[in-house]
């Protein structure tokens, strides 16, 4: 496996790994993914060696690597067969129930809910996320019911190798500009999704979300079942056939509220994760399992005993009276969704975001929505894009970018050491320190939570 220290590839090597196969796989640098690969039983090489994929039965590639990597060569030349994920899955889910949740947010976490729900009830679905989930504390499992969850990524079409017999839809909103040129295209992917569901499967989408609604005609002109979960704020729209209503916060920061169907009020979840767009994700993996025939109550505890995925929202440490907070947003709606539920959280409490972006060519797309995504925010702090498969760059985009900011307190500061230095001395008891990062920039709250540490037994000195 090329690039098996990613969320996507990781979580693969853990399924497999888990069914009994032998598992290798090298990338750039062992990252806490590859690191779980490792203790499973996985064998992981620092560095791409054209040696390395000799022997094996198959190579699965991420998309992130490039076509004249010297293992993807050395394969071809071996005529070892070479996969990414888009062909290689559809394969592994043959025989099972697939549940597939697509969007261009919030897929992870409602991929997540719907495989704890069903573990919850005792269950035993297979299931791969595009990240850890904290009750299950594993992003892959390998099991004995005939379901098979699935987080449905865009990224490289990885989606329409799928062939499901449940499908979600979160929302669609333009991403991804290095693979999709315009928003027209990326769209039209959601649309061949569509069409990859079973003829006698069923979609589930969110009505509140114009586009993904109107994939809904689309799947009902193809003849399938569909069903609609949303708060009935699309006023174009009809009510949703799982309608979430009389939200209210709680002390945790987080929602409740009920779930109507058909003019049944099914059940009242109170959720342990904060932030209006759970409300939605938590409506969808309930829509799912309710259809599955789960009973509502036992579904709406377990979601309310579902307490994250790790980098959403994940409460890293407090120190000092100081609260840092990991979280993945990375497109200006998943930060404004974020800085939402941290204002619900901590009302009144100084704010510190750093904000890692990520890719320049999703910085270049949405730089007017990201110089305005930050105004919930006292203190903004960016750092250096993380290029993650693009090539670095000379220009200083960040710092223009924080100059067009609307802002009484942001600024650029490049590297991660010094984030943490300016942090760890400018922050106070109450200060909340939000890290915004699909990149590396989440050891900035270890080291923060380390120089406070530092600071106070200097102190007490």
């Amino acid at each position: 496996m090329i690039g098996i220290g990613g969320a996507g590839l990781s979580a693969i090597a853990l399924y497999l790994i888990e069914r009994g196969y032998k598992v290798t796989g090298s990338d750039r640098e062992l990252s806490s993914f590859a690191k779980c690969v490792e203790l499973a039983g996985g064998e992981v090489y620092i560095g791409h060696k054209s040696d390395q994929v000799l022997g094996a039965d198959l190579v699965i590639r991420s998309s992130a690597v490039p076509e004249d990597n010297d293992e993807i060569t050395a394969a071809q030349v071996a005529g070892i067969p070479v996969y990414k994920r888009s062909d290689f899955l559809g394969k592994l889910m043959e025989g099972f129930q697939g549940i597939a949740v697509a969007g261009t947010h919030g897929k992870t976490t409602t991929t997540a809910m719907i495989a704890w729900v069903l573990i919850a009830l005792g269950l035993d679905p297979s299931y791969i996320i595009g990240g850890i989930a904290n009750n299950l504390g594993a992003s892959a499992h390998a099991g004995q019911s005939p379901q098979f969850v699935i987080e449905a990524d865009e990224y490289d079409h990885m989606f329409l190798g799928l062939q499901p017999q449940i499908a979600v839809i979160t929302n669609v909103e333009y991403d991804h500009p290095d693979c999709y040129p315009t928003p027209e295209d990326f769209y039209q992917a959601f649309v061949e999704f569509v069409g990859q569901l079973s003829v006698d499967g069923v979609l589930f989408v969110c009505a509140d979300d114009t586009l993904a609604i109107s994939l809904n005609e689309i799947a009902i002109d193809q003849g399938k079942k569909t069903l609609t979960y949303g708060l009935g704020v699309n006023p174009n729209q009809t009510k949703p056939d799982y309608l979430g209503q009389n939200l209210e916060i709680q002390e945790n920061g987080a929602f409740a509220f009920e779930i109507i169907c058909n003019e049944i009020n099914l059940a009242k979840i109170s959720l342990k994760v904060p932030g209006q767009h759970n409300v939605l994700n938590a409506l969808a993996a309930f829509a799912v399992t309710h259809f599955l025939k789960k009973p509502p109550e036992l579904v709406a505890s377990a979601l309310g005993n579902f307490s994250g995925v790790d980098r959403r929202f994940e409460i890293r440490g407090e120190i000092a009276g100081v609260v840092i907070i990991d979280d993945y947003a990375h497109h200006p709606t998943e930060i404004r969704a974020t800085l939402s539920a941290a204002r619900d959280r901590y009302v009144d409490q100084d704010l510190w975001v750093v904000w890692q972006p990520h890719t320049y060519s999703r910085t270049t797309l949405f730089f007017e929505e990201f110089s305005n995504s930050f105004n919930t925010a006292d203190h903004v702090i960016v750092t250096k894009i993380y290029a993650a498969r693009e090539t670095p760059s000379n220009v200083e985009m960040e710092a223009e970018l924080v100059k067009h900011m609307d802002h009484s307190d942001a600024r650029f500061i490049a590297e991660m050491d010094q984030v943490s230095d300016y942090l760890s001395m400018h922050l106070q008891p109450g200060s909340v320190v939000l890290v915004l990062s699909a990149g590396d920039a989440q050891q900035i709250g270890s080291n923060v939570l380390e120089g406070l540490s530092q600071r106070n037994k200097e102190l007490d000195v």
